[in-house]
């Protein structure tokens, strides 16, 4: 097949033009357009109101060398590119067979560990899933009680249970990391297979919302059951268990019981503290990385609709209309817009009690009256807090509870309006902008619950992002405090091969070893080390594996 880039047409174009666009380009007849498929599609909207769609399409024709010789000097007209995952080849039989074999284990079941889980499965291997939380339907109802009766469970919310914490998200599903072997194609390939729409496959910033994404877990899970895999839920690991070499030779659990196994894939996600203080207790190399806190600030979606999209706001193709905003400070301080959520509510998102934590979360037709994101500021170990592994979390926990003071307690959430946080003073009531944050928020001061410098450059970033935004000048926004878990606080660094630095055996992944930023990141990870296990329990060495740079967040 060719594959055509950059192929350009109105938002309203009828189903034949892309057939004709094609055969123009080619330089051929309509008639000699085969079989087409779109491979990606995104829009251009630089210009408000005059957008434009861009495909990338993938047609057959009759002479496919002559046309492409034709146009071997056009980048953007080549052979279709092959995107099919090859999995690493190992003799699973031959594994299975041996008397000693321990079944691998995988520790957290979020979009890092299901992809972990999920591959090791497939190739026959039957990992042990470990997960400290719940099934995601009984999460669901847990997570649900927070927000509508100020009910927490700590071991079932938006951060622990049966899909991680994206499954209580936009479930972006998009990344900048590199992907030359396919990963990214491979994790979205079984999401549709899951349940997940097939425009993911193609579309430029495919989303699936928090209802989707509860039944394609479901869908993941029975299949790595099928496979041999085994789930333990309500299970956290209390433990590793070491030899005197420091090998990994099983975990024990919060029962007691101990599981023997050589080959543990840690994924637990960016909030499991508790588990980052047993890894410190017994040693595992670690160190602190930085991350970002801020608010969550809410605009109607009307607004930032008419600021992209201008006359063709609404459109119904186009959909809810997103933005990206950076800005650094005249300190050098990075300020910018996270996981920004078109249509979407703002949600509690503690694991622990008595602290407030905000995220945002949008459904698949983003529908909701608001747009929100973060509005988050850069931190640096060693500048804002101690260089030490678990000084992070103190740092994160000390504002969070600070938060849940503000709020006024039972998991209210404080809140000022832009006009007031701009000119220093309290609100005392909130305007035209109704926040979706629920068990509710308290108008009060955010000065009292973020350091100031955090404060001073979100101050000077809101008129900047203004400039650039117009909905940002709304004085009635509302921003919610706080937003504290927008990464991994701490590294948990690996060797090329995915081993620990000091511990063989155990294989950090995923947002919490600090190698993913988003749902596709982390499971495109949780390949890799799938990967790295298999090739391991077959006696041979994954060296360059998983080499490379982590993905930036989305």
């Amino acid at each position: 097949m060719i594959r055509v880039s950059e192929i350009r047409l109105p938002l309203d174009h009828a189903p034949d033009a892309l057939p004709e666009a094609l055969a123009q380009r080619l330089g051929v007849s309509v008639s000699d357009i085969g079989a087409f498929s779109v491979a990606r599609r995104g829009y251009d909207a630089r210009k408000r109101g005059r957008i434009f769609l861009v495909y990338t399409l993938d047609c057959t024709v009759p002479d496919e060398a002559a046309i492409l010789s034709q146009h071997s000097d056009d980048p953007q007209i080549k052979v279709t590119p092959e995107t099919r995952y090859e999995p690493v080849d190992v003799d699973v039989p031959a594994l299975l067979a041996q008397p000693d074999f321990q079944r691998p284990v995988v520790v957290g079941a979020g979009p890092c560990g299901l992809m972990a889980a999920l591959i090791l499965a497939q190739m026959g291997l039957k990992p042990i899933i470990l997960e400290r939380g719940k099934p995601v339907r009984e999460r669901t109802v847990d997570t649900f009680a927070l927000w509508r009766k100020s009910e927490l469970t700590p071991e079932s919310n938006v951060q622990f249970g049966e899909g991680g914490a994206g499954t209580f998200s936009d479930g972006k599903l998009y990344t900048r990391v590199n992907d030359a072997r396919h990963l990214g194609r491979k994790v979205l390939d079984e999401f549709v297979r899951a349940g997940a729409p097939e425009e993911i496959l193609y579309l430029s910033k495919p989303h699936i919302g928090t209802f989707r994404l509860v039944s394609m877990v479901e869908h993941m899970r029975r299949e790595i059951e099928a496979a041999g895999g085994t789930y333990r839920f309500y299970t956290r690991v209390e433990q590793l268990l070491l030899d005197e070499k420091r090998q990994v030779r099983g975990v024990r659990l919060s029962d007691g019981e101990e599981i023997q196994t050589r080959h543990v894939i840690m994924a637990v996600g960016h909030s499991a503290r508790d588990t980052f203080e047993m890894l410190a207790e017994e040693g595992v190399a670690m160190e602190a990385k930085p991350f970002s806190i801020g608010v969550r600030i809410e605009h109607p979606q009307s607004l930032i609709d008419a600021d992209q999209f201008g006359p063709q706001a609404g459109s119904e193709i186009l959909g809810a209309a997103d933005y990206k905003l950076v800005h650094r400070t005249e300190e050098g301080r990075g300020v910018y817009s996270f996981c920004m959520c078109p249509g979407g509510t703002v949600v509690a998102a503690t694991s622990e009690p008595e602290r407030v934590v905000t995220n945002g979360m949008s459904q698949y037709s983003r529908a909701e009256r608001n747009a929100n994101a973060g509005i988050v500021v850069e931190l640096r170990p060693g500048v804002d807090y101690p260089d030490d592994p678990l000084a992070g979390v103190a740092f994160q926990r000390h504002w969070e509870s600070q938060a849940f003071v503000a709020g006024g307690g039972d998991y209210k959430a404080p809140g000022q309006r832009v006009e007031d946080f701009l000119a220093g003073r309290p609100s005392t009531h909130l305007g035209t902008v109704t926040p979706s944050y629920r068990p509710g928020v308290t108008p009060t001061s955010l000065d009292s619950c973020l350091p100031d410098f955090v404060c001073a450059a979100i101050r000077e970033a809101l008129p900047v992002f203004a400039s650039k935004l117009s909905s940002f000048a709304l004085g009635d926004a509302v921003m919610t405090g706080v937003e504290t878990r927008t990464s991994s606080p701490l590294k948990i660094p690996r060797k090329d091969d995915g081993e620990s630095l000091n511990t063989p055996g155990l294989y950090p992944a995923g947002e919490g070893a600090g190698y993913a930023g988003g749902i596709m990141s982390a499971a495109m990870d949780g390949i890799r080390v799938a990967e790295a296990v298999a090739l391991a329990l077959a006696g041979r060495q994954a060296n360059g594996l998983l080499r490379g740079k982590s993905d930036s967040l989305v």
